[in-house]
């Protein structure tokens, strides 16, 4: 065989090598996973006045952002298509645990009601005994993640395609996420305006079971969220729906969102909607954004009522029920407007933040209040920075709102009525 016979039978099995070679690598790069390990740490010293225990110095995670940890990655499947993940976990950077309860601890607000202000002493004292007891039970849930899940914070998988991203697990709701951007401190520290919404909670930051489709194109981003329900014997119970719509430009940005959720036994529950937006005006950046709450069928209601029920229902006392349980109603019924506003200038490594929010309470407790004061961030780098944040809480009424952190919730004051001034100093790393 000549050498010009060899070279025309090898040229055609290298260049077949060679394009095997080369979608060997296409393929291989296509399915190279990128996996990161991310997260920040939050801590600070804070001093709270107005609680039940006077005024309370401590150390506490989450001042501006709540402490975490996670892991997120992408895979590029070709073709436009993408696997993504996040699995995020919280902790506290103070004590090291998954969970925190507020410094009030399991104090509820006053309106909430009691053997002694129902009058169930003397003869009727066995049915104060079971307010007392559903009371305690209520107040062992005042926390957060306490039972101590590992991936609180998010925990789901999608497949990001051409024509938008469907997503299933554990994510933030649609109407909180509008909420949060047009927050004028998006949702950090004790200055945001979610810390008026906090007992009972105002806002389903988070739902489970949740499947999302989401779309971003030319400053146009929209989602919408189904959360399955999956408790009970009706796939009504814990229901969830939600959505939102949002523009973005290099000045300015709007944005829409509404979520909806059935409480435990199916009926309609959680409702809201958010409105906000954001400017460049001058050097900084104005934020406003106006939130409606209602929830005629809470779930802290059914929790009271199962145990009044269960308790009294077949005693001789099952008379005081009724009154009971529309104490508890009206306890926990909610029907409030949230408006928060404030500027935001940065310079260099200087950031200032300062914000007002009202909560105009339409119930019958009529718990309004208000919140101002002023934030400072200075960034030592592009990941550490320090913090300092002014805060003070008026109560009108019965409004008996303390201020908390990102990460944690505030409770409650010592009484309705009384206010409350918050200082923290803190430090938040990111990695």
């Amino acid at each position: 065989m000549t050498n010009a016979s060899m070279a025309s039978r090898i040229r055609p099995i290298s260049v077949a090598a060679g394009l095997l070679v080369t979608a060997s690598a296409s393929l291989a790069q296509a399915q190279a996973p990128n996996v990161q390990l991310y997260g920040l740490v939050d801590v600070g010293v804070t001093r709270v006045s107005g609680l039940a225990q006077g005024t309370v110095t401590q150390l506490s995670s989450g001042i501006m952002e709540g402490s975490r940890w996670g892991l997120r990655g992408t895979e590029d499947l070709g073709n436009g298509y993408k696997a993504i993940f996040t699995l995020e976990s919280r902790f506290e950077a103070d004590t090291g645990g998954l969970g925190n309860r507020p410094a009030s601890g399991g104090q509820l607000p006053d309106r909430v009601p009691t053997a002694q202000r129902l009058g169930l002493v003397g003869p009727l004292a066995p049915a104060g005994a079971v307010v007392s007891g559903v009371n305690q039970a209520i107040g062992d849930q005042l926390g957060v993640n306490l039972g101590n899940n590992q991936f609180d914070r998010q925990a789901y998988v999608g497949i990001i395609t051409p024509v938008g991203a469907i997503m299933a697990g554990r994510m933030y709701t649609p109407d909180y996420e509008i909420a949060a951007k047009y927050d004028a401190m998006e949702t950090q520290s004790a200055l945001a305006a979610g810390q008026l919404a906090a007992i009972p909670a105002g806002f389903d930051i988070r739902v489970n079971n949740a499947l999302q489709y989401r779309i971003r194109a030319a400053g146009v981003e929209a989602s919408v969220m189904y959360g399955f329900g999956e408790t009970g014997n009706s796939n009504s119970n814990n229901r969830f729906v939600g959505t939102m719509a949002n523009y973005t430009t290099d000045s300015f940005s709007v944005g829409v969102g509404y979520n909806q959720r059935n409480n435990a036994i199916g009926q309609k529950a959680l409702t809201t909607t958010s409105v906000g937006g954001w400017a460049k005006v001058g050097p900084g950046k104005l934020s406003a954004v106006y939130s409606r709450h209602k929830d005629n069928n809470p779930d802290l209601y059914l929790l009271a009522a199962q145990g009044v029920v269960s308790k009294l229902g077949s005693t001789p006392l099952a008379g005081q029920v009724p009154g009971i349980l529309a104490a508890y109603r009206t306890a926990f019924v909610q029907k409030f407007d949230l408006f928060n506003i404030g500027y935001r200038i940065t310079e260099g490594p200087h950031t200032v933040t300062v914000a007002y929010t009202t909560r105009n309470d339409k119930t019958a407790p009529d718990s309004d209040a208000r919140s101002f004061g002023v934030a400072y961030s200075y960034a030592l780098s592009k990941r550490t920075d320090l913090n300092a944040v002014v805060v003070r809480l008026d109560n009108k009424r019965n409004g008996q709102a303390a201020p908390g952190g990102n990460g944690y919730l505030g409770g409650v004051t010592r009484a309705a009525g009384v206010d409350s001034t918050s200082i923290a100093l803190g430090i938040r790393h990111r990695f």
